[in-house]
């Protein structure tokens, strides 16, 4: 098998045709691919917390290079173990809250969204929320792995799905800069 890449090509080139590519404007224009992108995302999230929590002990560090380790951690708050020790009530609060996020988002999906960036992080955040919240419902908090550090100081332990979180909340900033504010020359012509 030949890939037959064209140097000349450049990257406008290559996004122009697949702009002009009917059957990728139908799957990108499809709800239902958005969902499938959902699922995938809340599956690979779970597939790897069950390996980690499968394959190591609790509190388990593995070193994979300098400044990173495999670890696992169990987190029952939020982002950097906000209320992580609040008494407990926030597993049930964090819980109903990325149900009903991911509710409101899978609506706002099925009727159609404006941009496939905002489709994308709509897609990811559905993902995050919904594998951290079946963390807390599985085991009353969520499973961290991923350990970053820099000598003695460690950014707090993540996983996958608080990465799919905080790349939809990128997108949706960098597409909300990308739209044209049609209503403020509006505004303003009215105003004179």
């Amino acid at each position: 098998m030949t890939f037959n890449a064209n140097p000349n090509m450049t990257n406008d080139d290559f996004y122009s045709k697949l702009k002009r590519n009917k059957a990728v404007r139908t799957l990108l224009n499809s709800r239902w691919f958005w969902f499938a992108f959902a699922v995938f995302g809340f599956a690979a999230d779970q597939a790897i917390k069950f390996a980690v929590t499968t394959r190591m002990q609790l509190s388990e560090s593995l070193p994979i290079f300098p400044c990173f380790h495999w670890v696992y951690v169990l987190n029952p708050g939020a982002a950097f173990s906000f209320l992580a020790n609040a008494g407990g009530w926030q597993r049930y609060f964090f819980t109903i809250f990325a149900v009903v996020v991911s509710v409101v988002l899978l609506v706002m999906l099925w009727r159609g969204v404006s941009s496939k960036v905002e489709s994308l992080a709509y897609a990811l955040i559905i993902a995050g929320a919904l594998g951290n919240a079946v963390d807390r419902v599985r085991i009353g908090a969520v499973v961290d792995y991923l350990d970053f550090y820099w000598r003695t100081w460690h950014w707090p332990a993540f996983n996958l799905a608080d990465i799919w979180v905080v790349t939809a909340a990128m997108l949706l900033m960098v597409s909300a800069f990308q739209q044209p504010p049609a209503s403020i020359p509006q505004k303003i012509k009215n105003s004179q």
